[in-house]
């Protein structure tokens, strides 16, 4: 059981549920038991009004064999590791990375 103030894990104490982070007590009748909310992942959107301050690069998209695309730089991985370079095609819009 979490928390619903600061979605700590609650322990039972003298047959309450009580979070010893804030202090918050509940009886199991009343308990609520949720998982924490996991904060969603950022998408990489490409605004058409930024799509010409992106650098570009002369690569050929996967899907169709255009040679130029946008890209950026994500570390997506261990900050030990290099990061994950996201291109975007000019001509369809294809996504794809390189490692």
């Amino acid at each position: 059981m979490f928390c619903p103030k600061c979605h700590s894990i609650m322990f039972l104490k003298d047959e309450m549920f009580e979070c010893r982070k804030c202090g918050y007590s509940q009886s199991p009748e009343r308990a609520e038991t949720f998982a924490p909310r996991r904060k969603k992942k950022e998408a990489v959107v490409i605004d058409e009004k930024e799509a010409p301050t992106l650098p570009t690069a002369k690569v050929e998209c996967p899907a169709c064999n255009h040679r130029e695309a946008f890209w950026v730089l994500k570390q997506t991985r261990a900050s030990d590791e290099p990061e994950t370079r996201i291109y975007t095609c000019k001509a369809c819009g294809n996504r794809w990375r390189e490692y």
